[in-house]
């Protein structure tokens, strides 16, 4: 017999519980109800048989006695993570267990494959992420992670639109790669006869939209970077930037300490959160403190831009950092920061003014020459976000384009190249603009306890099984 087409559950397993959960034990309530879920759990003693249905809200027990359930044999062959739909009336058993006794039951769908039970579950890391479909259902941190993460992005739009950021959408195919320093991945429109990009940011589009009047703009993007894996890294993942007109990167720090000690309340229920085993305390105002200082007091090196290269290199040399011949003192001193000072800061910190080698969107420091308005908000040892005070000005762009397309020249993959539409939209105006990147699956992590982003991405990219 093939199973139905549909099924009317009237009720779930947590809203049972909500309704009748406080009846005494023994006590039925008259009360009918259909529900459906999947078997997670089944015994039999005799001619009683009990089992647990999970939905997508919770688990509620079955209560099976052979004298009012239709084919009481076949209802207790059922296999663990076989779907049914049951009707019965709400009653509490004498051990005060809430359930629902069966008075029919249809078989919706059936587990063909092994389903682990709940004392064993997926306990093999790469086994849970292949096969998410199962670990969702056996393994409950899994799935607050994820309801966590949704919930996350819903009080974020809300709290941007609160402060009236307008959500938008922009291409994901990319005639040109740009907006952050990363290797794409590229593609062939056929029509067209024409090379594309997935974007590896969504910048330079959002940016044009503030040159268009909407001043202040968001997207949650999903970017794509042809990257390795890690348990921070995954080649396509997802983005909050955002752009706010007349604002400079003083600004944006304010509105990400805020939005993250916002998130921590309503997600956690408080600022003063715990990750991996170590306080976190994200209550505003975080501390700030400048790139060359977090490096200098690290490392105990007296070095910045203008440091001899042979020196920077020597330095770099006795850290084991391999270093590219072209490489200015600004990408040296980003390499020495990465390897000897980031991971060492629990945070939250806004690490602000970085070289301007290594930043060609960000506009020069109005008092520092040499370093650009950036920050970089790192949270337990890992980038968390990055802004700008934005660069408005088309010629300093043109040349910052430039140098960046010598360095591709030059062998560096993930170096820009010159965007003259973008060079086009700047040439009409950009007002001073604040913008800002934030990597949402780490926030998530962070907000999830999550010690690899592949615990908050349902289908993380993985490398292929052994045959």
């Amino acid at each position: 017999m093939s199973p139905p087409y549909r099924f009317d559950a009237t009720a779930t397993a947590a809203e049972c519980h909500e309704r009748h959960g406080r009846i005494e034990p023994g006590a039925e309530t008259g009360q009918e109800v259909s529900v459906a879920g999947r078997i997670m759990l089944r015994r039999v003693q005799g001619r009683l048989a009990f089992a647990t249905l999970q939905d997508a809200t919770g688990r509620i027990q079955l209560f099976a006695p052979a004298k009012v359930v239709p084919d009481y044999d076949g209802f207790c062959s059922l296999s663990l993570g076989d779907w049914v739909g049951v009707s019965g009336e709400v009653m509490k058993t004498r051990t005060g267990e809430l359930s629902v006794k069966v008075q029919r039951w249809v078989l919706l769908a059936e587990a063909r494959r092994s389903f682990p039970d709940k004392w064993h579950g997926l306990a093999d890391p790469d086994i849970r992420f292949r096969q998410r479909y199962v670990d969702l259902w056996v393994t409950e941190e899994a799935r607050q992670a994820f309801r966590l993460r949704s919930e996350m992005m819903s009080l974020t739009r809300r709290w941007l639109e609160d402060r009236k950021f307008v959500e938008v959408e922009t291409p994901v195919f990319h005639p040109v790669p740009g907006g952050a320093l990363a290797r794409p991945f590229s593609t062939h429109h056929n029509a067209l006869d024409m090379e594309l990009f997935l974007r590896v940011a969504p910048e330079l589009y959002l940016k044009r939209l503030v040159v268009g009047g909407l001043e202040r703009v968001y997207e949650i993007a999903r970017v794509f970077r042809n990257e390795g894996l890690s348990t921070r890294h995954n080649p396509e993942f997802t983005m909050l930037e955002l752009y706010w007109a007349y604002a400079d990167y003083g600004d944006v720090m304010e509105l990400v300490e805020h939005l993250v000690a916002h998130l921590a309340t309503e997600l956690r229920g408080a600022t003063v959160i715990s990750y991996g085993g170590r306080e976190l305390d994200l209550t505003p105002p975080w501390p700030r403190a400048r790139f060359i200082d977090l490096l200098a007091a690290q490392s105990g090196l007296d070095i910045g831009l203008d440091t001899p290269l042979a020196e920077l290199r020597a330095h770099c040399a006795d850290r084991d950092i391999p270093v590219e011949d072209r490489w200015g003192p600004g990408k040296l001193l980003l390499e020495l920061y990465e390897k000897t000072t980031e991971a060492e800061i629990w945070g939250p910190v806004f690490v602000c003014d970085y070289p301007k080698e290594v930043s060609p969107l960000a506009r020069e420091h109005r008092h520092h020459p040499g370093w650009v308005e950036r920050f970089e908000a790192i949270v337990a040892g890992r980038e968390l976000a990055n802004a700008f005070s934005e660069l408005t000005d088309p010629d300093e762009q043109r040349a910052r384009f430039e140098g960046q397309a010598a360095e591709r020249d030059a062998g560096d993959d993930e170096a820009m190249v010159v965007d003259g539409d973008y060079l086009q939209a700047l040439e009409f105006g950009l007002p001073p603009t604040g913008g800002l990147g934030v990597g949402m699956d780490r926030l998530a992590m962070l907000l999830a306890d999550a010690s690899s982003i592949r615990d908050v991405i349902l289908f993380p990219t993985l490398r292929p099984e052994s045959p």
